[in-house]
Formats: C-alpha cells, sequence, structure tokens
C-alpha cells in the first residue's frame, strides 16, 4: 500500500493594502496568473483595504466584480499593517492562510511553493530570504543592516534554526491561527508576533527559500524609527510565555 494522497488545502492569501493603487493591481494579477498556470483552483485572494485614501478600493471593486477568487473587505479605523492582517485573519475562509504583501515583494511562485507545503501536511511554512537558493533585488542596505541584527538576536534569544522571522511572508493553517490568539500587534510588529507564538505554542514549521524584490511602485509603509520599541515589546512579552507561563498556552496535543 503507498501512501495516501495529500489532504486537499483551500489557501487564502491575504494581502493588507493601504495607499496601494501603484501596486495592487499588478500583485494580484500575478497571483491570479500564477495559480492559473500550476491550475490551481482551491483558493482566494482577501484584500483588507486598510483605509487607503487614493484609488485602490476602486481597483479592488473592479478586480471583486470580473475575478471570484478575488474578494476585499474595507478595514475600520485605526489603520495599520496589524490591525489589516487581522482583520484578514478574521475573513479568510481557508484551511490555510499565507499574509503576502500588496507591493509584489513577495513571489506567487514562493506562493505556490506554501500551498503545496502546506497540502503535503505542514502546519506553518516560513520563508527565509537568507538561505541557500534565496534570492533578494534591491534591498535597501539600511534595511538590511537592521533586519539582520534583529534577526540574530531574535534568533539567539529562542534558540531557532530559522534566520528571517521578521518576514511577514509566511503561512499558517487555520488551527495554528486559532491557537496563537490573541494577537496584540498594531503595527508590523506583527509580522514577529505570529510566527514566534506559533513556535513557543508548539505548532511545527518549515523553512523554504524565497525570493524577494523592492516594490517598483509606491512606498515603503515601515517606519523604522517608530517600529524598534514595538518590535522589541513583543519578542519580550513571547519570551517571558515562553520562560513564565509553564506551558499554560502550548498546544494540546
Amino acid at each position: 500500500m503507498g501512501n495516501p494522497p495529500p489532504a486537499p488545502v483551500f489557501l487564502s492569501i491575504v494581502v493588507p493594502a493601504h495607499n496601494e493603487e501603484g501596486c495592487i493591481g499588478a500583485t494580484l494579477e500575478a497571483i491570479l496568473g500564477r495559480f492559473s498556470q500550476e491550475r490551481i483552483e482551491d483558493f482566494e485572494v482577501v484584500v483588507v483595504n486598510d483605509n487607503s485614501r487614493d484609488r485602490t478600493e476602486d481597483i479592488l471593486r473592479g478586480f471583486a466584480s470580473r475575478c471570484p477568487q478575488v474578494r476585499y473587505v474595507n478595514n475600520t479605523p485605526p489603520n495599520g499593517f496589524g490591525f489589516a492582517v487581522r482583520r484578514g485573519l478574521e475573513e479568510f475562509r481557508g484551511e490555510a492562510v499565507a499574509i503576502v504583501m500588496a507591493d509584489l515583494s513577495d513571489s506567487p511562485e514562493d506562493i505556490v511553493t506554501y500551498y503545496r507545503r502546506l497540502k503535503a501536511g505542514a502546519e506553518c511554512v516560513f520563508g527565509s530570504r537568507f538561505m541557500s537558493g534565496s534570492r533578494i533585488i534591491e534591498y535597501p542596505r539600511l534595511k538590511l543592516t537592521v533586519n539582520r541584527v534583529a534577526n540574530l538576536f531574535v534568533k539567539w534569544l529562542f534558540r531557532l534554526d530559522h534566520n528571517d522571522i521578521t518576514n511577514a511572508f509566511k503561512a499558517y493553517r487555520r488551527e495554528v491561527i486559532e491557537g496563537i490568539q490573541p494577537l496584540l500587534s498594531h503595527h508590523f510588529n506583527l509580522t514577529v508576533e505570529m510566527p514566534l507564538k506559533a513556535i513557543v505554542r508548539g505548532y511545527t514549521y518549515e523553512r523554504v527559500p524565497i525570493s524577494w524584490t523592492n516594490r517598483a511602485a509606491g512606498e515603503s509603509k515601515l517606519r523604522m524609527k517608530e517600529m524598534g520599541s514595538r518590535y522589541l515589546f513583543i519578542v519580550l512579552y513571547v519570551w517571558l510565555e515562553k520562560m513564565l507561563s509553564r506551558g499554560d498556552y502550548q498546544r494540546r496535543r
């Protein structure tokens, strides 16, 4: 008797978008095109329009009207990356969810890789831009330096074998999303809260090399001067849970 075929996985792709009129159309076209090439039909794209003041909603309305896989929700104030992703996590319908940036920095080919790993049984899939087989295009030098220092600190503090914990582009099964609640982060520090809670609470993850390309239009919403203390707060918050909670929040197998 051979191994049973992988269980089907309906994948939700959550895309937070704030003033992304220059990017969101190309991002959706690329995702839809890649999934069509791979003949994958069991997916949806949920775009969270995070109080945009440009034409983002008009573009989303057009996609939603002609593409059954695309829908969007308008987030209520206040806006912020964390608020937008958390709204998407309330809305997604799949057995698994991937967090994908609106600026096409994340490769649709890598989303397909995540889908296949989840379908094969992975609980979490964490991409790394800094492992063998990965590729980076036009990463700003200052942000790259800060990124590597921050990831080295988190890797040391939690004794991880993953070197890109701050990257938002990750995928989780629904039971993991349910198991890491409540989520506290309002901003980009959600990118470390989610994976660190998943690890500390006993979920397993697979690492895969990914590519990353700097945005071609619009501007980054990440403000490093504003985020340092927020990242540190959430890292120490999860570390204290790991050290002091005596397993109270770990999954029950």
